[in-house]
């Protein structure tokens, strides 16, 4: 274990992440290698009575490791290895690995890869555990869907440290630990040092069939539309054409669901309105699926793209199809997020069209990403894994990104919040669950919506993530962090 402290000059990188609007005071930042090293960190602040938090890769959205009152912060990076388990005949992941990292070894070593984001500095640990998605997890789902156990340090209500396997056997006494870990959010239970991943179904113990198959080539599809000369019509229409053909082809097993898009609709000041799409070259028909999409969503629009760029490109070499939030060293962000069942309302559209026109407010960094969802996300059942959305067919994102002075956070944080709360309107400024929403992603966090000023529609914060699953949550917590020392500020809480 590292001692890493306040004078050290790798402290200031850690105690910061990827939104600077936030900044940790950690008496101590401590690197471990080991999960004995964790247990012997957790055990130390919890005998001393310092408040502790854990980061993977750094890119939360919210202050969940980068808060004042953290005395005690375990930086999991070194602990990145990758290997084959041939006992649980599973590949073992563990936690302060991040995706870049990640997805090389899995396809140089074994040909596989998961259904996992396209930041590629997001740490594993933080993905896994809000559930992970990706631009394959329409053909293969979340990332939980091919959890098979986790590791983690817990403490118990005398306040000794234990290390817990859990696994989705259903007969594991821990099995709902390893449940709540599956989508339930990171900072809630314990500390989870090492993943085990295998598709379900899978009874194999070669390593190359264990999880999903990487693409070789991608066919891709990028289209930028200007906003000059862009209309109300014309992009509301845009974006229901968009949703729509998502509407239409999410179903489980249907042949479209191959394909994946974003729908990134940046403020007017950015100039411009962009696509991009991608399938595995070798799904028959792949070019034609694309065009189809494209002809689609221009369908009624009048628009006429301005660069249109069809490419095939090599998996490894060049795949990064989607949009990443913008890694500025110095940038500070507000992110808000929820799920579409079907698309927007006129209402909304207007009032999406409102905002991202608005002349007053300019920063080219800002915007809304509809990413396509569903698929075989929904082919499986709400409760089967903490992850409870399964029947959505749009992620939607809302950012007021990248600006860098922090006399700049009143105007662009207001900005989103009022942008947020206007889409939302006829649901008390959040999106809860009905005909057209499905509440938000936790890995996605957003403090605003446990707070009743953002939040007036009466829906706790805690089912607009989690939904019916949240009970079940609160007994997990119970049973494996009692003294409730893992905690943030939308942790799940402890049952009254």
């Amino acid at each position: 274990m590292t001692d890493i402290l306040p004078d050290d000059p790798r402290y200031a990188a850690l105690v910061e992440g990827y939104n600077h609007r936030f900044t940790g005071r950690p008496e101590h930042v401590r690197q471990v290698r080991t999960t004995t090293e964790v247990a012997a960190a957790v055990r130390e602040a919890v005998d001393s009575g310092r408040r502790v938090a854990v980061r993977s890769g750094g890119h939360c959205f919210e202050d969940f490791f980068a808060n004042p009152e953290i005395q005690v912060l375990i930086d999991l990076a070194p602990m990145n290895a990758v290997s084959y388990d041939r006992q649980r005949r599973a590949i073992m992941v563990e936690a302060g690995i991040t995706l870049g990292a990640l997805y090389p070894i899995l396809y140089d070593t074994w040909g596989v890869t998961i259904p996992g984001g396209t930041c590629f500095e997001v740490g594993v640990g933080g993905h896994l555990t809000g559930g992970g998605y990706g631009h394959l997890s329409r053909r293969d789902g979340l990332v939980v869907d091919h959890l098979y156990a986790v590791e983690v340090v817990v403490v118990d209500e005398s306040g000794t440290v234990d290390v817990v396997i859990a696994t989705r056997e259903p007969d594991d006494p821990h099995h709902d630990l390893w449940w709540a870990t599956a989508g339930g959010g990171g900072g809630s239970f314990g500390v989870v040092t090492r993943f085990w991943l295998r598709s379900p179904g899978v009874d194999s113990d070669d390593p190359s069939r264990l999880l999903p198959t990487a693409p070789r080539r991608i066919r891709r599809c990028d289209v930028l539309w200007s906003w000059d000369g862009m209309t109300e019509d014309a992009l509301t229409r845009l974006i229901a054409n968009y949703c729509g053909w998502l509407e239409r082809h999410s179903a489980v097993g249907a042949p479209e669901t191959q394909l994946w898009s974003n729908l990134i609709v940046m403020h007017r000041s950015a100039g411009i309105v962009a696509l991009t799409a991608v399938v595995d070259d070798a799904v028959e028909g792949a070019a034609r699926m694309l065009d189809d999409q494209l002809a689609a969503i221009g369908d009624g629009t009048g628009l006429t793209p301005q660069t249109v760029d069809r490419d095939v490109v090599d998996w490894m070499a060049s795949w990064m199809p989607s949009y990443s939030w913008p890694s500025d060293p110095k940038g500070r962000y507000k992110n808000k997020a929820g799920y579409l069942r079907r698309g927007y309302t006129d209402k909304q559209l207007a009032t999406i069209f409102r905002y991202l026109s608005d002349t007053e407010y300019a920063n080219p960094a800002a915007g809304i990403v509809l990413t396509a969802f569903g698929g075989q996300v929904n082919a499986v059942p709400s409760d089967a894994t903490a992850a409870a959305q399964r029947d959505s067919v749009v992620k939607a994102s809302y950012s007021a990104g990248a600006w860098q002075s922090p006399d700049d956070d009143a105007v662009n944080t207001a900005w989103v919040r009022a942008f947020y709360r206007d889409v939302y309107a006829e649901s008390g400024g959040v999106p809860v669950s009905g005909d057209i929403s499905d509440g938000s992603y936790i890995s996605y966090p957003d403090v605003d919506l446990a707070d009743p000023e953002w939040n007036t529609s009466g829906v706790p914060w805690h089912t607009l993530y989690f939904k019916d699953n949240y009970p079940r949550l609160q007994r997990v917590k119970r049973r494996y962090d009692p003294r409730d020392v893992f905690r943030h500020g939308l942790s799940v809480r402890l049952p009254d």
